[in-house]
């Protein structure tokens, strides 16, 4: 590549993160229209339509095969090649969590980041457990079976270290042993984030897309006081 062809590589790259925002837009304002449930049916046609036109469009440009649905380098990827390039998105996922509550705060101020934050997740929390039902397969009203399936499936699973128990009661319980959000700012010195206001409106609005009558508690989050041993911890029961 030449220098007078990098304008044009650049703008291919900018064209990503374009239709990135675009399509986050269009669900944003379903949502707001119509509702998260009907949103998210919309959703998951668009999302598997757009799906197949982004691959098979950028492979035929690119000279790259399509097997199973996926362009051949990435269908052919070995496991351990696979689970390593799902968390360097999960880490970019993350990363750009962080790069907007920064932009926000530096503008706003620490309260109108967090208002903002804990709005996405009202959002996001639903779509990504939608997404995580359709691609591992759990059926409607699955319980609390489910949900553990589910947690495990999220993107924070490929990136924290979580543990998922049942209690004697039948409860399922999350614990965050190891956040990487919150590993990062012992390591700067710094006190726990206080997470938990977006922490309910994450893990209820999860649990409750996973199966409606699914009921979310916190144990404990920050600004609460935690063990060493763990960061937040979630009690989720199932009202019969």
């Amino acid at each position: 590549m030449t220098p007078s062809d990098r304008p044009v590589a650049a703008a291919a790259i900018d064209a990503v993160r374009r239709t990135i925002v675009h399509y986050g837009l269009w669900f944003a304002h379903a949502v707001e229209q119509f509702g998260i449930e009907r949103a998210l049916e919309m959703e998951r046609e668009a999302g598997d339509r757009a799906s197949r036109i982004i691959i098979d469009r950028l492979c035929e440009t690119m000279g790259v095969a399509v097997e199973d649905g996926l362009p051949a380098p990435l269908a052919r990827m070995e496991p351990d090649a696979a689970q390593a390039l799902l968390r360097a998105l999960a880490v970019n996922w993350l990363a750009v969590d962080g790069v907007w509550f920064q932009a926000v705060e530096q503008r706003e101020g620490l309260a109108a980041a967090k208002t903002v934050n804990d709005t996405c997740w009202s959002v996001f929390s639903p779509l990504e457990a939608s997404r995580v039902k359709a691609l591992a397969g759990l059926e409607d009203d699955g319980g609390l079976t489910a949900l553990a399936e589910a947690l495990r499936h999220r993107l924070y699973a490929s990136i924290n270290e979580q543990e998922i128990l049942f209690e004697d009661s039948g409860a399922l319980v999350m614990r965050m042993r190891k956040c990487r959000v919150q590993t990062a700012r012992q390591r700067k010195g710094l006190t726990d984030y206080p997470c938990k206001s977006g922490g309910i409106v994450e893990y209820t609005t999860f649990a409750h897309t996973i199966d409606r009558r699914i009921a979310c508690t916190c144990i404990a989050c920050p600004p609460d006081p935690h063990p060493a041993e763990w960061v937040c911890s979630w009690r989720f029961t199932l009202a019969e």
